[in-house]
């Protein structure tokens, strides 16, 4: 009876501890918190297991909810530290709105990888945090395992003649609408809590009629809104970065954005992955792969700026 019972025993902890390992494997806890950065407050959230791939998101003035649910399946595989940068989603917030840099960002990035104890990290940058994603390369390259540049530029001169074709092609009638509300100044308008961002109206043009075409294309979100980035943009860090002066023309700091003659010092596994149809021209991710020795490019079918909306199937 003894044996019996121990043999009993035994068959049940290893059911349970199978039945525990087997949960394990299925179960993946949520890590967040805040690091401090030279005075940023920059929240991160940490998911998944094993080589940490950090991503940086666009905007700017976005957060990282964007790329969710999207990426997720990248957990599987990878440890994904998202975060907002400075000024941006839950990050803190600076009174003087020059403290939104690139620099002071891929700084931010450098504090997180060192808070966390990450080691070398694959970075994966989204369209201005491509750019900011490039910065850091060209900063802290010996704490990067790869590169992955997304739907992204290294010409603020290249990227606003992109930006004036995609504003010719729209409908003329639409275009003289949105530049009559351009001439007339797109901000200070309407009730105090209008002022700082685009009237509903500018927003529904450019974001909406101008930009829709080159942000999806095999698979349109259905819950895009042209306002909702109206009012879910931290409009502070936007004007300063990108400027005052529309969507068409990008003329805030980002202005510095001239890394071509820079991207040869990059010597780390660097992916370039592009939409054919994307707001960021695919012309401009061939020249960054030329000038990023042993760098790959892909350039998805069927996919504008989202490519990750686009071709979420093929996210695994």
């Amino acid at each position: 009876m003894r044996v019996a019972a121990l043999v009993l025993l035994t068959l049940v902890c290893g059911a349970v501890c199978f039945a525990q390992s087997s949960a394990a494997s299925n179960l993946f806890p949520i890590q967040e918190g805040f690091v401090d950065s030279h005075g940023a407050l920059i929240y991160y959230v940490s998911v998944g297991r094993g080589a940490p791939l950090v991503i940086a998101h666009g905007g700017p003035g976005a957060s990282h909810d964007y790329f969710l649910p999207y990426l997720l399946p990248l957990m599987r595989t990878s440890r994904l530290i998202f975060i907002d940068e400075r000024g941006s989603g839950k990050s803190s917030k600076f009174q003087d709105t020059r403290q939104y840099t690139l620099a002071n960002m891929a700084d931010d990035i450098e504090a997180v990888r060192q808070a966390l104890g990450l080691g070398k990290i694959s970075l994966l940058g989204h369209s201005v945090g491509g750019a900011l994603a490039q910065v850091y390369a060209l900063k802290y390259q010996n704490n990067l395992s790869h590169l992955i540049l997304g739907s992204t530029f290294a010409s603020a001169k290249e990227l606003n003649e992109v930006l004036g074709k995609m504003k010719a092609a729209m409908d003329p009638n639409d275009r003289k609408r949105l530049e009559d509300l351009e001439s007339a100044g797109l901000f200070g308008k309407g009730e105090n809590w209008e002022r700082g961002r685009y009237p509903d109206e500018y927003a529904r043009l450019a974001w909406g009629k101008g930009y829709f075409p080159y942000v999806y294309q095999a698979r349109p979100d259905p819950n895009y809104d042209p306002l909702a980035s109206n009012t879910g943009t931290a409009w502070d860090v936007y004007r300063e970065m990108w400027g005052s002066h529309g969507e068409f023309v990008m003329d805030g700091n980002l202005m510095e954005v001239e890394y071509l003659d820079k991207l040869s010092q990059i010597k780390v596994p660097t992916l370039i992955i592009v939409g054919d149809h994307d707001e960021c021209d695919p012309k401009m991710s061939r020249e960054m792969q030329q000038k990023i020795a042993g760098s790959k490019l892909v350039i998805l079918p069927q996919s504008g700026h989202m490519t990750f909306v686009d071709q979420a199937g093929s996210i695994q």
